[in-house]
């Protein structure tokens, strides 16, 4: 616990150091000034400024611990920062004013700890991270963004990573290199290689792109880190583009193949329950498959006026993370939806958190004759439900909204006003609801 002491006129923080940081600090007790003659005013400083000094003490625990890190090279920095510099490696101030490597010496000189001076002088060398250990140092600093990811979807947002990763050192010769190695010309031989890869196993240009995607989002992520002030972009225009390629999207599921082909009794018996209701409630919600396997039991609210899936970021056991803040959303259920979520209230344990329910239900209605074509499959149940909407509207921030969709967007402009409540949603989905068969209340 820190104290107040003053010397002269000025008031300064007077703080025991705590066990765990005597091997950094130097020093048994710390005195930092608080640029203050009123004691007052120094007592509402205390604790943001000790605050701070604990927090330099941790920084300066891990380059102790860390030094050939990159958290250490990033503890240096916001050592640097804190005492009014900005973090220039050793090489730099050789060419720095003079006046500023006579400030950084004092303050250096002023605090007996060794890793201050390191922090203020250069002494960290920038991490000589290899490309191997790209993903992991990436995971590491986006932790607080992916922090509602399930352990399945982070498991998603891990493996195109590590694949464009593996298909870059293939592309080098099969060579680990050093992330700051990585120029536009490995960018060039990394789109060298797909452009073969490609003509060899007629594969979709659009899996190479998302290879370089990645691989520039990574690296992005990765000189933000270390603070680099001028970051290299090595795959800045780096893609594939095929001009005679003809935009697709998914095929809807006529209303009239679902009442008489999916509403029929005994359509699915060969498989098991929370399949089928996940399709059903997805018939009149328009949700997002993932959207509705994953849900956990507090999010199923049946006990409301008006029944509803709460769609929105989790955190804790039952962490998920949805697409995106317009996807946070209360959903209403009707019909079908309804009757398919009293019968399951927990949830669906068998899908949540996996990610086999879309391959599952795709390949129990192509084997039973349950989908119009071999270009449909069950994302078209989304597409269907949003046209009925916008047929009933006539407008498409209406549907958009109701889907999930960034209404900002689709109108052009910011929005003002009230958003959709939950009544309204329930009369807009009951205003297209499906007649609900005996066998499927």
């Amino acid at each position: 616990m820190a104290g107040l002491i003053k010397r002269g006129d000025t008031w300064h923080l007077r703080m025991r150091v705590p066990k765990r940081y005597l091997a950094v600090a130097g020093r048994t007790e710390i005195h930092r000034s608080l640029a203050t003659d009123s004691e007052r005013r120094a007592r509402e400083l205390l604790p943001d400024v000790e605050a701070k000094l604990l927090a330099e003490l941790d920084e300066m625990t891990v380059i102790n611990q860390h030094p050939d890190k990159a958290s250490a090279y990033r503890a240096a920095q916001k050592i640097a920062q804190a005492r009014g510099f900005a973090y220039r490696p050793l090489s730099d101030l050789l060419d720095a004013p003079l006046d500023d490597i006579l400030g950084r010496v004092e303050a250096a000189s002023a605090d007996p700890a060794t890793e201050t001076a390191k922090a203020l002088l250069g002494a960290i060398d920038e991490p000589a991270l290899m490309l191997s250990g790209l993903v992991d140092e990436v995971e590491s600093l986006a932790e607080h963004d992916n922090r509602y990811k399930s352990e399945n979807q982070l498991r998603l947002w891990r493996n195109p990573r590590k694949r464009a990763v593996a298909n870059l050192m293939t592309a080098l010769g099969g060579k680990d290199v050093s992330v700051s190695e990585i120029d536009h010309a490995a960018a060039l031989k990394h789109k060298a290689w797909w452009q073969k890869k490609i003509a060899a196993e007629g594969l979709s240009m659009e899996s190479a792109n998302k290879d370089f995607a990645n691989m520039a989002g990574m690296l992005r992520r990765y000189y933000e880190g270390i603070a680099e002030p001028n970051p290299p972009e090595p795959y800045r225009r780096v893609n594939l583009k095929d001009r005679h390629k003809v935009e697709t999207r998914k095929l809807e599921i006529p209303v009239d193949w679902i009442t008489e082909k999916w509403f029929a009794p005994g359509a699915f018996d060969a498989t098991n329950a929370e399949a089928r209701d996940i399709l059903l409630i997805s018939i009149e919600t328009g949700c997002r498959q993932s959207e509705i396997h994953d849900l956990p039991a507090s999010a199923i609210v049946l006990d409301h006026p008006i029944p509803h899936l709460r769609l929105a970021f989790e955190e804790g056991e039952d962490r998920r993370e949805i697409k995106n803040s317009s996807s946070a959303r209360l959903v209403p259920l009707v019909g079908v939806a309804l009757a398919a979520a009293k019968r399951h209230p927990d949830g669906f344990p068998r899908y949540r958190g996996k990610s086999n329910y879309s391959g599952t239900i795709n390949k129990y209605l192509r084997s039973n004759g349950l989908l119009p074509s071999d270009q449909h499959t069950i994302g078209g149940v989304r597409h269907t439900w949003e046209s009925r909407i916008l047929n009933a509207t006539k407008r498409m921030d209406v549907s958009g909204e109701m889907m999930g969709h960034s209404v900002k967007v689709i109108r052009g402009r910011p929005v003002y006003g009230d958003a959709m409540g939950l009544t309204q949603r329930r009369d807009l989905a009951q205003s297209v609801m499906l007649k609900v068969p005996e066998h499927l209340k």
